[in-house]
């Protein structure tokens, strides 16, 4: 089966400021004993949303008016620190598809992508602006358009940079290696089984 191609995500939109907000402030270190990624998303920024007696701490994410939001905004350097792929699974798990940030941790980036999850840079203004009108209307629609490669809110838009090998990837539904790997099990073992050496 065929991944999704990514054209445009669209979304509600929740604004975490902040620059260098790396991987273990996404997902806590203690939360990564998970066999698998199910779950991840209710510990998303734990720390950060929470006392340490579990009591909810004012933020962004435990506001009601941003419940269902899927688009992330931030700011600079954004998913930096460890490489750990239990952040960008935390994220996703948690119900976002998309983050706009001024820039983003390469390896972080790259996880984002293999879950089908663009990593849009826009300028600190910009960001700003759409975060200031989210802030007004939390119902706000926002829409990035990959292949366009700018994002769209109102009667508003800016331009993002999504890299060429990603944007390309998502538009044309090749944005997981893994899936692309499985399409194609029958080709692989076709071509194992012409190897003289694999009967050996």
């Amino acid at each position: 089966m065929a991944l999704e191609k990514i054209v445009t995500v669209t979304g509600k939109a929740v604004s975490v400021p902040g620059s260098d907000i790396d991987t273990d402030r996404i997902i806590p270190a203690r939360f990564m004993k998970c066999v698998t990624f199910d779950g991840l998303g209710e510990y998303l920024f734990y720390d950060v949303r929470h006392h340490e007696d579990g009591t909810p701490k004012t933020h962004p994410l435990n506001d009601p008016k941003h419940a269902g939001a899927s688009i992330l905004l931030s700011g600079v350097n954004f998913g930096c620190g460890s490489s750990r792929e239990h952040a960008p699974q935390a994220l996703h798990k948690a119900g976002f598809r998309a983050v706009i940030a001024q820039s983003f941790a390469e390896i972080f980036f790259g996880n984002c992508a293999t879950l089908g999850m663009p990593c849009a840079a826009a300028t600190a203004e910009d960001i700003e602006k759409l975060a200031a009108a989210v802030e007004a209307n939390p119902v706000l629609e926002v829409t990035i358009d990959v292949e366009k490669n700018r994002v769209f809110f109102g009667d508003d838009n800016f331009t993002v940079n999504i890299p060429d090998s990603a944007r390309e990837a998502f538009l044309a539904g090749q944005w997981d290696p893994i899936g692309e790997l499985l399409e194609g099990e029958a080709n692989v073992a076709n071509t194992a089984g012409a190897l003289s050496y694999m009967g050996a």
